[in-house]
């Protein structure tokens, strides 16, 4: 790493895009993505809608009993 850098002709902002969204990488322990995996496998889903579906489910869940 350089002790300084020239940041002179710098653009403020030039890679920012408005709106844009981040959607954050999840990883699931090894067993359990074995086990959704061959759920997504039978029901002929991909792999993130099983989880999404799953996730959204214990979400509703745990909204119903006012849990965290």
């Amino acid at each position: 790493m350089k002790h300084e850098y020239d940041f002179s002709m710098a653009e403020r902002g030039k890679f920012h895009r408005k709106g844009a969204e981040l959607r954050l990488p999840v990883y699931l322990d090894a067993k359990l993505q074995s086990r959704v995996l061959r759920i997504a496998e039978k029901q002929g889903k991909d792999l993130s809608d099983v989880v999404n579906q799953l996730v959204k489910k214990e979400v509703e869940l745990l909204e119903e009993l006012n849990l965290p």
